[in-house]
């Protein structure tokens, strides 16, 4: 909670230094973000990394060094020597760090609380993130508003200690760690073939892949509804945000109510989820569209958990690296395709239809592999699409 609370932090205040430092130029902000983003779509070989090593020990080294970064730029900006160069470099090398800490980071969950209990981790981690989500903006602002944009990175850096002493005061005989991987060729493209071979592996990668691109752009459609449809400020947007997060958190807090999530549920919360996202678009007022990001968080959440979830149980121990690099590839691959269109569309057509379109191909998707999973099943789809799963654990 707390390095999260930081990492939140971070961002805010690093958007804020780049404005600062082009003088409010929103390409630089763009190419920082996307710098930060790039390397991500080196996940699978992170996962690869996972497999190989420790990853207790892996985590304890990338966790270092993504402090280090902070401390750096933060010290850049309090000595007044820092340049957009030097964002660009540490956004990038962040970055690079990331992609090799979240696969490892995803995969150690089970190592910690062993097989049966991933579900209820993988959601409560959420829970976490969602909290960190409202928090650290929020703090972020105070921060940089008393103390300056420099103090900001220096707490985030201090932040990782938290993360740090919990992975050293781990007694390691209590893991369920698995044997590490012997070095070998074709690691990766064995991952692929084992991912081919499992329905409860590539149906989630599939849903992830069209939900998270063309249907989780809130970033994007939630700043455009609401400064061109409803015509609020900025503040209106945080509110909006925070909202989203809310019903986020509710959703992750659902998600640990149950203990073996499967793939009906899975398809039932990605139909759910895009057929709230229509009806958050077609919202005639402020208050309604409010009142929909709820449901429509809380679906999303209950998604992306379940998908985690039955990824890392039905990969074994010595695959789970590379599984949740391929997870985390397929889910943050396809930004860089799903925020340009969701604002192209936003401008061809208006903000409304960029949700609606998002909603509907989700839709489209998630029937499409239900139909895929029946057909190889020899079941009636029906039996997948049905969202019998979701009332259920509501209640």
């Amino acid at each position: 909670m707390i390095s999260n609370t930081g990492s939140w932090m971070q961002r805010v205040a690093q958007d804020w230094l780049v404005l600062q430092l082009t003088h409010g130029s929103g390409s630089a902000l763009g190419i920082t973000t996307g710098l930060q983003f790039l390397p991500m779509l080196a996940s699978p070989w992170g996962g690869v990394i996972a497999d190989r090593y420790p990853k207790r020990a892996i985590l304890m080294i990338t966790q270092a060094m993504a402090g280090g970064l902070a401390a750096i730029l933060g010290i850049l900006a309090l000595t007044g020597a820092v340049r957009i160069w030097h964002v660009y470099l540490l956004a990038l090398a962040l970055g690079v760090v990331t992609a090799v800490d979240n696969p490892t980071r995803q995969a150690f969950a089970a190592e910690m609380v062993g097989k049966n209990a991933v579900a209820n981790a993988i959601a409560l981690n959420s829970a976490v993130f969602n909290l960190a989500r409202i928090a650290g903006p929020a703090l972020a602002g105070l921060v940089i508003s008393v103390a300056g944009t420099p103090m900001t990175f220096l707490i985030n850096a201090a932040s990782y200690g938290a993360v740090l002493a919990g992975l050293k005061l781990m007694r390691p005989a209590e893991l369920h760690a698995a044997e590490p991987v012997a070095r070998g060729k074709g690691q990766l493209r064995e991952s692929l073939g084992y991912v081919r071979a499992r329905p409860e592996l590539w149906v989630p990668l599939v849903c992830v892949f069209f939900v998270s691109t063309f249907g989780m752009n809130f970033q994007v459609t939630n700043a455009l509804m609401s400064r061109q449809v409803f015509h609020t400020g900025a503040g209106a947007f945080g509110i909006a945000s925070a909202v989203f997060a809310l019903g986020a958190l509710g959703g992750a807090l659902l998600s640990a109510r149950r203990v073996r999530p499967g793939l009906r549920l899975l398809l039932a919360t990605a139909g759910a989820f895009g057929l709230l996202e229509v009806a958050t678009g077609l919202m005639p007022g402020f208050w309604s569209f409010l009142i929909m990001l709820v449901p429509t968080g809380l679906a999303v959440i209950t998604f992306t958990t379940t998908a985690n979830s039955t990824t890392q149980l039905a990969a074994t121990a010595d695959m789970r690296g590379r599984v949740m690099g391929l997870y985390l590839l397929v889910f943050l691959g396809g930004a860089p395709l799903g925020a340009p269109l969701a604002g192209w569309i936003a401008e061809q057509f208006g903000p409304r239809m960029s949700l609606v379109f998002g909603g509907l191909i989700s839709v489209a998707a998630t029937a499409a592999t239900g139909f895929m999973l029946a057909r190889r099943r020899g079941t009636p789809v029906w039996q997948y699409l049905r969202p019998t799963e979701l009332p259920r654990m509501v209640a």
